[in-house]
């Protein structure tokens, strides 16, 4: 069986390539990661130079990470340096790359830093590295899952997070930054954070510690396919967690880290690198060397490539035999550095996430996929006119304290039903007096209102049980009759505390009719001049600078409405310069009163698995 490399070089001996653009992206950085198993290749001219054309004539790269280590291979000096010199003969920036495993393949099987031996070896291979380069990053692996005898005994009657965040700490700065900066006191240690965030405190990723310790962080902004992998992240990670590592060291997040697992096509690998951007990071990482490498296929065209979708399938078929991921890449950032550098600075609603919390793991995710602005902090959000809690936020000991205070001084609260159950023994049905049951629901049917609303699907969720009149639903699930709170309301002091009901299977929110995802969006999204109304899996992105950006993960067209507060003269598309036509949407009167002001209405086609970008005229 041929290798794809083999392939490559028959292709490159017979056919000529094309240079796609000249010059570099105007609003990030490039950057293309190799493992030690490819930097270990280089010594071999021929593989290098063949390799490096196939790369360089589709894909405009201004960086490149050069990986010292791997699975116990560590890269003689000599490659290094002739690696280097090749790159920096290119006009390619040259830094260096450390992934600590002992063996990838077995589970990710990571160091021991219990183990006397893994540390000593762990320390060599940051010191060869600092001697070769004034920036390495550390890839995923810097945590420790082993459970060895060393570590049970050391750990004794600890939890394995106390024991790993203790022991990490302390790792970074014995193993990793004190010799690193001995031999290099130049040298720039960069942590890179993988996707899984809400389950770091247990194998030793101290985001309390760590962002203060070393030199930079980084994202991995890698979300692959949401239904077909094990972990099942939803798209919107891609953005929310370069924000959320962001807030842990501003402007010292270096950037976005994507490959091309799980993809099952073109968009799907596009849509991540968008995602990374639309969050501004600075620095675009294409993992990595090998996979940029990967002959194109047919396969990976998907049946709406004939659409006006935002990956312009007409401007990257046919598909040529010399082809390979390094276009897709390329088709791909240049599709999203158009609009990027009229992006301001993005925002949305505070999301509170203690240190080494979890509990309704990633959930934030899966409301970003409904419309609804997320931003992850690890502080608590006093100043905020609303805030959105999950059951994370029962780590803090405090947190009932600190949510009447946020009422008392007049400003609302939205937790979730799974922050309620864990706080319902601690204090919060002095607010309100709120009963999250062991009984389940199957919910058809909704009430929004006074309106009837039919479901598309039965939905299960907990039934949360309260006191007449001291609070009250404002969107109930029906369940042959009975209703049950999708969306509850309790006064308290100056302010409202709301609970949302997750269901049981966090997808279902995408299975919520629109009537029900609109009422949602409206209140949470209220303190914005801007939300949406319409169908699930269509996000919203903000932007300070007046500016924003939906963009839908639909497998069809879609159309939403974007809804504005108050009068605007235009909303304008970025790339287009079309200017949107308004509705008005009159006033709700009740008895005199008015319940909902006269609002603003501007519809968008959005194609399948397409963004737009607008700009607001005021």
């Amino acid at each position: 069986m041929k290798t794809i490399t083999h392939v490559l070089f028959l292709l490159i001996s017979s056919v000529s390539f094309t240079l796609y653009s000249q010059g570099n992206y105007q609003n990030f950085k490039t950057s293309v990661y190799t493992r030690a198993y490819e930097v270990q290749k280089m010594d071999d001219q021929h593989w290098l130079d063949s390799t490096w054309q196939v790369i360089s004539s589709q894909l405009k790269v201004d960086k490149i990470y050069l990986e010292t280590h791997r699975d116990l291979l560590i890269v003689d000096s000599k490659i290094l340096k002739k690696a280097t010199k090749f790159f920096e003969k290119q006009g390619i920036e040259v830094v260096g790359g450390i992934t600590y495993t002992i063996d990838e393949s077995n589970q990710f099987e990571t160091f021991c830093y219990t183990n006397p031996e893994h540390r000593k070896k762990a320390q060599e291979i940051i010191e060869h590295s600092a001697a070769h380069f004034d920036e390495v990053i550390l890839d995923d692996f810097f945590f420790t899952s082993c459970k060895c005898n060393l570590c049970v005994e050391a750990k004794g009657d600890r939890s394995w997070d106390e024991y790993r965040l203790e022991l990490m700490t302390d790792a970074a700065k014995n193993v990793i930054l004190g010799p690193a900066k001995a031999v290099n006191p130049n040298v720039k240690i960069v942590i890179k954070y993988p996707n899984w965030y809400d389950h770091f405190h247990e194998l030793g990723f101290n985001l309390e510690t760590e962002p203060k310790l070393f030199d930079g962080l980084y994202t991995g902004t890698e979300t692959r396919d949401a239904v077909r992998s094990n972990q099942h992240l939803q798209p919107y990670l891609g953005y929310l967690i370069f924000r959320y590592f962001n807030n842990l060291k501003p402007g010292k997040n270096g950037g976005g880290w994507v490959d091309t697992g799980g993809m099952r096509f073109y968009d799907r690998y596009a849509e991540q690198l968008w995602l990374t951007i639309l969050a501004k990071a600075p620095e675009m990482t294409l993992f990595d060397y090998r996979q940029l490498l990967i002959p194109l296929r047919d396969s990976w065209i998907p049946e709406w490539k004939d659409e006006q979708v935002s990956f312009d399938y007409n401007g990257f078929l046919p598909l040529k035999a010399n082809e390979t991921m390094a276009k897709t890449a390329f088709h791909s950032l240049e599709t999203i550095d158009k609009i990027a550098g009229k992006l301001g600075t993005p925002y949305g609603i505070k999301s509170y996430k203690p240190f080494h919390s979890n509990g309704e793991d990633f959930l934030q995710n899966y409301l970003g996929m409904i419309g609804i602005p997320m931003d992850l902090v690890s502080e608590f959000p006093a100043e905020d006119e609303i805030i959105i809690l999950t059951e994370q936020a029962s780590k803090d000991e405090d947190i009932v304290k600190k949510i009447e205070q946020r009422l008392v001084s007049g400003k609302d609260v939205v937790i979730t039903s799974g922050l309620l159950k864990a706080l319902q023994n601690r204090g919060i049905r002095k607010i309100v007096d709120l009963e999250y049951t062991d009984r389940k629901a199957i919910i058809t049917d909704y009430l929004v209102g006074r309106n009837m609303v039919e479901g598309k699907t039965p939905i299960t969720i907990p039934q949360i049980e309260y006191f007449t009149n001291d609070s009250w639903e404002m969107i109930s699930g029906l369940d042959d009759g009975l209703g049950w709170p999708l969306l509850h309301q309790g006064k308290y002091a100056d302010a409202t505390l709301y609970v949302l009901t997750i269901p049981e299977n966090y997808a279902d929110l995408y299975n919520y009719p629109d009537e029900v995802l609109n009422q949602i969006r409206g209140l949470v999204n209220r303190s914005f001049d801007v939300t949406i109304n319409g169908p699930s899996k269509v996000s919203l992105f903000l932007y300070d600078n007046d500016t924003f950006v939906v963009e839908s993960f639909n497998d069809k067209p879609v159309e939403i409405q974007v809804v504005m507060t108050e009068k605007v003269k235009s909303i304008t598309n970025i790339s287009t310069g079309e200017k949107l036509k308004m509705e008005i949407i009159p006033e709700v009167k009740f008895w005199g009163r008015v319940f909902a002001p006269e609002k603003y209405s501007y519809s968008v086609q959005l194609p399948t698995h397409s963004f737009k970008g607008f700009k607001i005229d005021k």
